[in-house]
């Protein structure tokens, strides 16, 4: 590092995430002392860090103009680069790093960052990523970004194990680290026993500590949109029990039908059922959820096409149910159609509106 007063400044700044106050005090410098090379790699990590790329990939330059095939800057090039989408140049600066420091676990994960970022490179791009990744956890097992490249590059190869204990050891070095939070808390909530509801909660615990997530948001609006279609079965059950109440359902053991119209008493009866099923199945639990899932809820129904698709369906089913227990039929015809238009309206997308996200 250089021990020049004007270069420790700005790192000073930079370590207080001060990149722009940084720059300006960079700039007289190198005006001065164009050569200094530290300068210019504090320079690249100031641009680079307020997306300033084109600028960063200059200043890269530079250092490697003083100092060609310095790891550090070859690095810093190669990132850069592959944000600017140039990924051919990238790779090529990730290689050229590694066989210059083949000990530098940084040179490893620069690497690994290239060949897996996209997925629609080649299976052997993405292993070797994965074995890239692997070597800079070997030379640098306490550095949390080398377990994190493990995980990215395990999900790539489908190593779906190794990637869950590659994140738990990121998040055990980097607790504070918003994306491994995110990613810990979708797995969990993803997990095959956990139901919506819980999941909903899950994902609102994890946004209040990294709000900004929008893997917890999109995971927040699925598990809300799960229990908006659970209010269609809920619905159902409504009309499972209207039917029932006026005989809708013959049946060889019990060919006899009631006589219509139905009492006054049991049609109150159903309407108290009815009230019990959505009090328990619905309202006890929606009071019982996080302020967040429940702005949530509200909020997917206003934005979210499919989310009004279900809970609409989830109505005309609830209104049919209603009508055929409440009015005092004295025909079987007319709640038959009701009980079929209810039927039909809640079944008509569940087969298929599974996968849609709200």
């Amino acid at each position: 590092m250089s021990s020049n007063p004007v270069v420790a400044r700005a790192g000073a700044l930079q370590a207080a995430d001060r990149y722009e106050e940084s720059k300006a005090v960079l700039a007289p410098h190198l005006a001065e002392e164009p050569d200094d090379e530290w300068a210019w790699q504090m320079l690249a990590v100031a641009h680079e860090k307020l997306g300033e790329y084109e600028l960063a990939e200059r200043a890269a330059t530079e250092m490697l103009r003083i100092s060609p095939g310095h790891v550090g800057a070859l690095i810093r090039l190669s990132g850069v680069l592959l944000r600017l989408g140039r990924r051919s140049e990238a790779r090529e600066a990730a290689e050229e790093a590694v066989r210059r420091g083949p000990d530098a676990w940084s040179s490893h994960f620069a690497l690994s960052e290239v060949l897996v970022a996209y997925a629609t490179a080649s299976a052997a791009d993405h292993e070797r990523a994965y074995e890239a990744a692997c070597e800079a956890v070997r030379l640098a097992p306490h550095e949390p970004d080398a377990h994190q490249a493990v995980c990215f590059t395990a999900v790539r190869t489908q190593r779906q194990d190794v990637a869950k204990q590659a994140l738990v050891e990121w998040l055990r070095l980097d607790p504070s680290n918003e994306t491994a939070q995110a990613m810990y808390t979708d797995a969990t909530a993803n997990s095959p026993d956990v139901t919506a509801a819980k999941a909903a909660e899950m994902y609102s615990a994890g946004l209040a500590g990294a709000p900004q997530s929008p893997m917890l948001r999109n995971g927040l609006d699925h598990a809300t949109y799960r229990l908006l279609r659970g209010t269609r079965w809920l619905a159902l059950a409504c009309l499972a029990a209207a039917g029932a109440m006026i005989d809708l359902f013959v049946t060889a053991k019990d060919p006899v039908l009631r006589e219509l119209p139905v009492p006054l008493g049991n049609r109150l009866w159903v309407l108290m059922v009815m009230a019990a099923i959505w009090g328990f199945g619905a309202l006890l639990r929606y009071h019982r959820m996080r302020t967040g899932v429940q702005l949530n809820i509200r909020s997917l129904v206003r934005r979210g096409r499919w989310a009004r698709i279900v809970l609409g369906q989830a109505v005309v089913a609830m209104l049919c149910a209603l009508l055929i227990s409440q009015i005092p039929w004295t025909d079987r015809s007319v709640p038959m159609v009701l009980f079929w238009a209810g039927l039909v309206a809640a079944l008509a997308t569940m087969a298929y509106d599974r996968r849609k996200t709200g």
